[in-house]
């Protein structure tokens, strides 16, 4: 299994895909282009067995280890191969990202683990790029599963190429697996498979919530975020939403997740007369994520699309939230209209639109009914939906086929 980076904090569901799919009876190796930089760990990483293999994140801090996998793959009989689809993507692509790819793969053919049969890489951009040239100079079969940026920030020639080259591909959303139907054109399988949740973990919460409706100040309505902080979250949007709340409102604004955009979001709140209703958490565990969804009120997720074509596919945390009851307002892109139906279980509002956000805000906080009914629908289609053990059992199914055919 080729991974960007492992472990990650903000990659939950494939962490639970790991672990689901070891229990389905797979002997796996992780194999890793980034070393962790998250300070916590999920329960679920402790529990994944699988060895980890790091490749050099930068070819120049382990130059020796290179060379000597070069030395090595040169000797493959699909070297050739891979260098000449190296050659044909350089000329489209000249960039140092490109000879990466090209050394992550040769040490990856050069080192391949003991008994290895089968590839497959979590997102279609940098890792299966070297997935697909590992392959090639190994010979070994390769599939993929392709999410969110790595579709709509990579270009179509590069799409077209890796769908063709895998055995197939699986992606979570609706809207993405029709764009990479349409570029395969024919020339490679693909499957739309949502990622689900472990049930298992994000048991039933038994606590009411109360009814709380803004009008007592010392007993605000809690609304939540979680999500990393980066553009395509919309944070921007929604501060300046929650800064459009009556002054009679009484709300607080919790936000888990760590980013870059960090700073500029709490220099915002700042501006906007907010910052001292938000309490910044940073970035939590699995446990603290789900008491946080319980604790709260209200959970919120501003989703764009940037300008380089980044977004969310479906946000795993929307799921979450959801199958905690917990009612969600977000924006109408991406994958999330296929979990979240307009005023059936949740809200949704145009993306870009503060004021469209405001508007939610204010009506779920002034009435606890609508939460109430909008949470339990929610957590009435996340059981009934996205159960993980259906996805597990699909891509098992999948990987199963191929080995038998």
């Amino acid at each position: 299994m080729v991974l960007k980076g492992y472990p990650r904090l903000s990659e939950t569901f494939i962490a639970q895909e790991l672990l689901g799919l070891e229990k389905a009876g797979f002997a796996l190796s992780l194999v890793a282009l980034r070393r962790p930089t998250d300070k916590k760990r999920h329960p679920v990483h402790d529990e994944i067995r699988a060895p980890v293999h790091y490749l050099p994140e930068y070819l120049h801090e382990e130059p020796l280890r290179v060379v000597r996998a070069l030395l090595k793959a040169r000797r493959l009989p699909g070297f050739k191969k891979a260098f000449s689809a190296f050659l044909s993507d350089l000329k489209r692509d000249f960039t140092r990202n490109r000879f990466r790819r090209l050394g992550q793969a040769a040490v990856l053919a050069a080192e391949w683990p003991d008994g290895g049969q089968w590839l497959h890489a979590h997102f279609i951009h940098t890792p299966a790029s070297v997935t697909n040239y590992a392959s090639m100079m190994t010979g070994t079969p390769w599939t993929c599963s392709a999410h969110a940026k790595d579709i709509w920030t990579s270009p179509d020639w590069e799409l077209e190429g890796k769908l063709a080259a895998n055995r197939w591909t699986v992606t979570c959303t609706h809207s993405g697996y029709e764009h990479l139907k349409t570029l395969a054109n024919g020339h490679g399988a693909v499957h739309l498979s949502y990622h689900g949740l472990d049930l298992d973990r994000f048991g039933h919460n038994l606590t009411p919530r109360a009814d709380r409706d803004g009008s007592d100040p010392t007993d605000p309505v809690t609304i939540l975020s979680v999500g990393r902080a980066v553009p395509k979250k919309g944070y921007d949007i929604l501060l300046k939403a929650l800064a459009r709340l009556p002054a009679d409102l009484h709300w607080r604004f919790d936000h888990i997740g760590a980013g870059p955009e960090t700073a500029p979001m709490k220099a915002l709140a700042a501006e906007l007369g907010i910052g001292e209703r938000l309490r910044w958490q940073g970035a939590l565990d699995q446990k603290d994520v789900l008491s946080a969804y319980r604790e709260s009120d209200l959970f919120a997720l501003a989703c764009r699309i940037t300008a380089d074509g980044d977004r969310d596919g479906l946000p795993n945390v929307l799921v979450e939230a959801s199958s905690q009851n917990l009612p969600c307002i977000s924006t109408n892109i991406s994958g999330v209209p296929e979990l979240i139906a307009d005023d059936e279980n949740g809200l949704l509002v145009e993306p870009e639109n503060p004021e469209q956000l405001a508007a939610a805000l204010e009506r779920a906080i002034r009435d606890p009914a609508l939460r109430r009914r909008l949470g339990q629908a929610a957590e009435a289609r996340v059981r009934a939906h996205f159960d993980h053990h259906a996805s597990i059992g699909q891509l098992a199914g999948l990987f199963r086929q191929e080995w038998s055919a």
